[in-house]
């Protein structure tokens, strides 16, 4: 039997999308996807992947030194969004605010180990050498992201930096993002607050993500 597009389900009679809880037209589609995948449909997890690999990838890059780095990071989130999909909290019908997050714990966690491991090497007699070509053509500027700015985004404490990075440069709502983290509206709105004026101090004259998206307040 030949089956129908990702959201046929979620039609009415005459084309037409129902309403799954207020969510409509577009997240409701990934909805349906995300039912699917939570019965282990592995084409509609593909699916989901496509939706959301750019603006995954894109987060692990403010974090990370390399674009290296950032694939492994993203592959692990989704891997991760696909081994615990019966825990996940969907925010109006998307798995995004959720990956989001977790890209940010997997990437944060890569820079801990990677200072560790450099401070180790560092205690080792060793020869001088060149320096890896590969890694000096990728870094944070060749990824359009400065240097200050990435150290900035990693010295942040956890739930600011997920903060800042959902609302400030992923543009999700603040709502949307303070349900996910799990604080209300209003401290979500102080933290962010209190985020900006840090970044602000920190990075001085060094040009700063936006801080002005649409939906932010």
């Amino acid at each position: 039997m030949t089956r129908g597009p990702p959201h046929a389900e979620a039609m009415k009679p005459g084309g037409q999308l129902r309403t799954l809880g207020g969510v409509t037209g577009d997240q409701e589609v990934e909805a349906v996807l995300w039912t699917r995948s939570l019965n282990g449909d592995a084409a509609a997890f593909a699916s989901i992947f496509d939706r959301h690999r750019d603006r995954v990838f894109r987060q692990a890059c403010r974090l990370l030194d390399g674009v290296d780095d950032a694939e492994d990071v993203s592959a692990a989130a989704f891997l991760e969004l696909w081994r615990r999909r019966q825990d996940v909290r969907l925010v109006h019908g998307s798995v995004l605010p959720w990956l989001l997050v977790t890209t940010t714990n997997v990437a944060r966690n890569v820079v801990r180990a990677r200072r560790r491991y450099r401070a180790f090497l560092a205690q080792l007699p060793r020869a001088e050498r060149a320096p890896d070509a590969a890694t000096e053509a990728v870094d944070g500027t060749t990824l359009g992201i400065e240097p200050e700015v990435r150290e900035a985004l990693r010295s942040l404490p956890e739930q600011d930096l997920h903060l800042f990075c959902l609302v400030a440069l992923e543009d999700l709502s603040l709502a949307d993002v303070a349900a996910v983290l799990n604080i209300t509206p209003s401290a979500a709105k102080t933290r962010l607050h209190r985020v900006r004026e840090r970044l602000r101090v920190q990075l001085g004259d060094v040009a700063t993500p936006s801080t002005t998206p649409g939906g932010s307040t």
